[in-house]
């Protein structure tokens, strides 16, 4: 067994199960300012399931679309490459949660935290004007965020169990209990994890230092920590984290507000958590 907890860490975001060749290709293509719409339309229909849960999931009331979309090419004239992407992802990231695991995590409820997170996160990208690229990647990074928790209810249930139970007892921060009980915290291994699934490196930045503001700008990390919180004071889903952060002076700055007048003057939040529900239960 490796000796440093970084090691043993390495082994067990091994073990876990890579995106479909199909997802990862996608997250390649949609990389690539060369590559065409018609190559990526070409990676999805060669995946006949991939296929399936992307019209199935467009055509949900998460996103709301006036027609039946019938084909991947349609779709991507109507929402674009960078949804089709974050779609792929979402539906991928979907299949990785086992309900049963040992650390008693509930993975319906950090499913619903996730995908309020990437919405929300999304939404605040786009009040702030960064580009729809930018939006998209924000969305990504809000839904990935806290995955490294998926590697700790897999492979180190018992560790993660006791990290979560004195979380919720004392009100402490999870990912202060996670170095208690495991050396590591959720983001650590949510960075591996991403480079694993060889995302770009502002979303696996945005990952690694969700719970680090003192470290270098990051744009989509600032969107993804306000999201976070944000997502914890509505009470959407469970991440196992009970601690909502207020907003430090940079994220203040950044977004103009603080969190309980960003809450106020966001529209719709519980219309998110419906259609991030609708999307859980495709």
């Amino acid at each position: 067994m490796p000796n440093s907890k970084n090691d043993q860490l390495i082994v067990l975001v091994e073990k876990m199960p890579a995106f479909p060749k199909s997802v990862q290709q996608v997250v390649e293509l949609t990389s690539d300012i060369n590559a065409s719409a018609k190559d990526i339309v070409r990676v999805i229909e060669c995946d006949p399931v991939m296929t399936v849960k992307i019209l199935k999931a467009l055509n949900s009331p998460f996103y709301g679309l006036p027609h039946k979309i019938t084909s991947v090419q349609r779709a991507v004239v109507h929402i674009g490459l960078n949804t089709i992407k974050n779609i792929a992802l979402g539906v991928a990231a979907m299949g990785m949660l086992n309900p049963h695991n040992k650390a008693n995590f509930n993975t319906s409820g950090f499913l619903l935290h996730s995908l309020t997170t990437a919405a929300i996160s999304k939404l605040l990208a786009e009040r702030i004007g960064l580009s729809s690229a930018e939006c998209g990647d924000c969305f990504v990074a809000g839904l990935l965020h806290d995955f490294g928790k998926v590697v700790f209810a897999e492979f180190m249930p018992d560790e993660f169990k006791l990290a979560l139970e004195k979380s919720q007892e004392q009100q402490l921060p999870l990912h202060q209990t996670e170095r208690e009980f495991i050396g590591l915290n959720h983001s650590q291994a949510g960075k591996m994890l991403a480079e694993k699934w060889e995302l770009s490196t502002p979303l696996i930045d945005a990952i690694a230092y969700h719970h680090d503001l003192a470290s270098s700008e990051n744009i989509l990390r600032d969107c993804v920590f306000a999201a976070n919180q944000i997502s914890k004071h509505m009470q959407f889903g469970n991440g196992g984290n009970p601690v909502i952060e207020a907003f430090p002076e940079s994220i203040v700055t950044r977004f103009g507000s603080t969190l309980s007048d960003m809450c106020d003057a966001l529209e719709d939040l519980e219309s998110i958590k419906t259609e991030a529900q609708s999307f859980i239960n495709l």
